[in-house]
Formats: C-alpha cells, sequence, structure tokens
C-alpha cells in the first residue's frame, strides 16, 4: 500500500490535489447519493410499469382466448372461427360444440371466481393494514408525543433532546476577556475562594460564565483564541499561545466541570460524564505568523480550527473586510491542505467571497462558517451570500450562525426573532444539515433581546419548536449533531491521508527582515 502511495506521489498526472493523492471520498458523496437515487428512481419506475402490465393480463392471463386441446382458441364474437363451428355432420357437429363450450365453460369460470374471491381478500386485507397503520400513527403523533402547545412543553422537549445530543457553541471570546482585563490570571482571589467561583464572576464585559452556561444546557463550548489585527507582524503569535494556555488551564482548574476535547469521541464522553467540553479554535490567520511550523504547534496545543482571516488580509488569503477582492495564493493553499492532514476544521467566517471559493475548491474536508449569518438578510462582511451557502452544503460543511446585531439585524438592536429569520434563511439555501450555532457571546457588543448571554440557548430552540415544519431531529441536528458530523469528517479526512503516509508541508512564504524580527524566513 505505502508502495502505491509513494508512486502516486511521484506521479503528478495521476493526483488530483496539488501534487497530493485524493485519497478521500467525502466530496463525491453528495453526488454519488443523487446519481444512486436517480438509477433507483429510474428502476423503480420499470418496476411499477412491469406490475401494472402484469395487472392487466391477471384477470385474463390468455388475452382473450382460452386452451382447447393444448391450442389457443380467440374468444373473439367478431373471429370467423369460434368453438361453436362443426368439423363434422350438421346437428352432431354442433351438439359437440355446446357439449365443448359447457365443459370448459366450467372449470374457467370457477377459476376466474376464485380469482376474484382472492382479489377480494387480498383488498380487504391492505385496507385493514393501511388503517391500522394510519390509527397507530395518528395514536403517536397526537397522545404520545408530547405537546408543544406551551412554551413550558417546548422547553421540556429541549431539555430532553439535549440530553442525548450535545449542544455545541461555536465561538466565544471569553479568553481575550481574561487576557485583555485580567492580564491573563486565573488566580484572581483564588486564596479566599476554595471553589474558584470568582473566576466567573460577572464583570460588564462578561456573558459567559459557568453558571450561566449549565443554565444555558451548553455542552460544547469552543472557547476563540482571538487576536486584533493590529498584532499582526508584532505579538500576534504569542497572544493566540497565551490564550490557548488560558483555556488549558482553565480545564485543570474546574477538572469537575469542564474537560478539554481533542476529538468527536472527547466530547461524547464528556457529554456523557455530564461535563462541558471545552475545545480551542484560533481566530485569525495572522496569528501563525505565516508559518507551517507554528501552525502544526497549535494543533498539538489542542487548538481544532483556524479562522483563516480576520478583519484584515494576510499575506496568503484575503479578508472580507478588505476592500480588495483577495483569495488564496499558494501558500495559501499550502496551509489548506497542511489543516486536511492534520485534521484541523477550517473557518471561512471574515474570509472573502474569493478565499471561500478557493478553499472549498482545494479542500478535501468540510469547512465551517464558525460565526456567520445570511447576508441576503443582512449586508454584513461576515456574513455568508447564498451561492457560497450552496457551496458549503455541497462540500458537507456548516454554517454556525453569529448572534451579533451587526450580523443578525444589521447593526440595529437585534431580537430573538432575527437570529431565527437568519436560522430560517441559511436552512432553506443549504438545508437542515448544514446549519449550526456560532453566537460569538464575549465578543458582541449587542446581544440580542431574549439572547442576551449563554443561559439563553433553550429559548432559542424551544422557539424554533413553535414552527412545526421543525421537528425534534431538526432541532438535533442544529443544537450539535451536524458539528459532530463535521468534525467526525474532518478526522475521517485526517486519518485516509495518515494511512497514505502523506507527510507534513515543508513550504514556506518569504518574510522581510524587519526590527520586529531577528531573522526571515
Amino acid at each position: 500500500m505505502k508502495q502505491l502511495f509513494d508512486e502516486r506521489l511521484y506521479h503528478p498526472e495521476t493526483t488530483g490535489f496539488g501534487g497530493l493523492p485524493d485519497v478521500t471520498e467525502h466530496s463525491n458523496i453528495r453526488r454519488t447519493l443523487s446519481r444512486q437515487n436517480s438509477i433507483s428512481n429510474s428502476d423503480s419506475g420499470g418496476e411499477i410499469a412491469s406490475i401494472q402490465k402484469s395487472k392487466v393480463n391477471f384477470g385474463n392471463p390468455l388475452a382473450g382466448g382460452v386452451v382447447v386441446g393444448g391450442d389457443i382458441v380467440g374468444l373473439d364474437a367478431k373471429s370467423p372461427t369460434s368453438l361453436g363451428s362443426t368439423t363434422g355432420a350438421g346437428a352432431t357437429g354442433k351438439a359437440k360444440g355446446k357439449a365443448s363450450r359447457k365443459a370448459n365453460a366450467g372449470p374457467d369460470g370457477g377459476q376466474k371466481g376464485r380469482r376474484g374471491s382472492w382479489l377480494v381478500a387480498i383488498t380487504l386485507v391492505s385496507a385493514i393494514c393501511l388503517l391500522a397503520i394510519a390509527a397507530t400513527l395518528a395514536y403517536q403523533h397526537f397522545l404520545m408525543a408530547p405537546s408543544r402547545n406551551s412554551h413550558a412543553q417546548r422547553l421540556r422537549i429541549v431539555r430532553r433532546i439535549l440530553r442525548e445530543v450535545p449542544l455545541v457553541d461555536g465561538h466565544n471570546n471569553y479568553a481575550w476577556n481574561v487576557r485583555k482585563y485580567a492580564h491573563s490570571s486565573l488566580e484572581l482571589h483564588l486564596s479566599h475562594d476554595v471553589d474558584h467561583k470568582s473566576l466567573w464572576a460577572r464583570p460588564a464585559w462578561a456573558q459567559t460564565d459557568m453558571e450561566r452556561l449549565k443554565q444555558g444546557l451548553v455542552s460544547v463550548q469552543v472557547w476563540s483564541a482571538y487576536v486584533p489585527c493590529e498584532a499582526q507582524g508584532l505579538d500576534a503569535v504569542q497572544l493566540a499561545l497565551e490564550q490557548i494556555d488560558i483555556v488549558r488551564r482553565l480545564s485543570d482548574m474546574y477538572a469537575r466541570e469542564t474537560v478539554l476535547a481533542t476529538s468527536s469521541q472527547d466530547i461524547v464522553d464528556a457529554h456523557r460524564r455530564g461535563l462541558l467540553a471545552s475545545l480551542i479554535g484560533v481566530e485569525g490567520g495572522h496569528t501563525i505568523g505565516s508559518s507551517l511550523g507554528v501552525l502544526r504547534s497549535f494543533y498539538s496545543l489542542g487548538a481544532r480550527y483556524l479562522s483563516l482571516t480576520h478583519r484584515c488580509d494576510v499575506s496568503w488569503a484575503g479578508s472580507s473586510a478588505s476592500p480588495a477582492e483577495q483569495g488564496l495564493t499558494p501558500f495559501g493553499k499550502a496551509i489548506v491542505r497542511e489543516m486536511n492532514r492534520l485534521g484541523m476544521m477550517i473557518d471561512l467566517s471574515h474570509s472573502s467571497d474569493a478565499t471561500a471559493r478557493d478553499v472549498l475548491q482545494v479542500t478535501r474536508a468540510p469547512v465551517i462558517f464558525s460565526h456567520s449569518a445570511a447576508r441576503q438578510l443582512c449586508n454584513s462582511t461576515r456574513n455568508v451570500p447564498d451561492d457560497i451557502l450552496r457551496l458549503v452544503a455541497e462540500n458537507g460543511g456548516l454554517i454556525m450562525l453569529s448572534f451579533d446585531s451587526e450580523d443578525v439585524a444589521c447593526g440595529r438592536q437585534a431580537r430573538l426573532q432575527d437570529v431565527i429569520e437568519h436560522i430560517k434563511y441559511v436552512r432553506a439555501i443549504a438545508g437542515i444539515q448544514h446549519i449550526g450555532l456560532g453566537a460569538g457571546y464575549d465578543g458582541i457588543e449587542l446581544p440580542p433581546l431574549g439572547l442576551e448571554d449563554v443561559s439563553k440557548y433553550p429559548e432559542l430552540l424551544a422557539a424554533l419548536l413553535e414552527d412545526h415544519n421543525w421537528s425534534e431531529e431538526d432541532v438535533a441536528m442544529l443544537a450539535g449533531r451536524n458539528f459532530l458530523r463535521i468534525m467526525e469528517t474532518v478526522e475521517t479526512v485526517r486519518d485516509y491521508w495518515k494511512r497514505a503516509a502523506i507527510q507534513p508541508i515543508e513550504q514556506t512564504e518569504p518574510q522581510p527582515k524587519t526590527q520586529c524580527t531577528y531573522m526571515s524566513s
């Protein structure tokens, strides 16, 4: 097997991924299923036609004839030949013809009668079965299914769903606030607080604390290591590392309540144990300093997604906030490939449309938008246009809905209903399998009314259940099942590449030597 992959590596014409063998198949699954469905539908049509044809012939298998002495004789009244025609002398022939008709009419008539009886019996049994099925479904729907008429009833349904499916919040800026306002200290008043509760005190800038995470039934929190664009080329790498350290220390300090998760199985295990799974995301490609070594180091420390850009371009990818529509450079494509190899999710929130399209062409794993909404409803630079929503669905990826008023209400004070409208719109364009939640708490200056902090997630899900177009399964997919599927698929791509013996990419991007660097790349 290794020899096969080595041969493909040395023969680029046999590869489809920049000199690397395309050993993954997920990108073709959607088209394959569509082809299979088309074939299945065609086959079904043929079967239906065949069944209809057999039904036509079932009542009269000889199509207008009966067997007499091994020969088929027509019964058409217009036919010149009939059973009543004579082959001998007059009356004797006629008598024999009449006797023959009487002899044959009896058995054939009895057979037809028995067939008719069987058809009636089968029809009755089928009707009874259909009525029984309908009655069972009606009973389950109206009597066994919990009522969704009141808000309290819907909240009970949400709690039951979230006991089975982890609720995932895909983006939270708490670590940046600790770095900025508490200078990365988690030891604040620790000597007087054995239970460490003071860490989760509620300063004015915070929309997140442990108590409210529990109230919100959050099972998976992705903590973002956010680094402002002003740090690009300066201490961006250091700021990202310090926030990764905050999340790791946080998990150690609150070991009875949260655990650091680095895989989809870690999330499942934490949810089963009733713990909050803490994941790490890094926001802004400038945090890696144009170094694949730094990217790999972030992954080793637990980072499981990287936002390629923030509100500024990087040398290898364009930002949605930039007037220039820049996409990926060759080095940017190398970063995408290396993230595929590592098993690191690619986050396209803040990326330019050109960057997003380039990534969707290059990647062999599904992508995410960790905190975005629909551009058709609100023309925010972080939001996603319809054509890219469709491309993300084809990629198998995920759009995680932002709660920021800038994204869902174009800067005015947002309300819970504004978020719901964006969720429903993205579902209509991309499909229920491609939506999730990435509020952006602790980075939202003006949270929506009704969704003021992380404790309000059940209110959102209960409000969705008011709409009977939303099933419990739909809510479960939005809450966390879709995110788990994406993470598992990214890990599957990683495992494919590992079995293919794909080595780390060693491409570099030349960087100019400045007063802030010891040496250039």
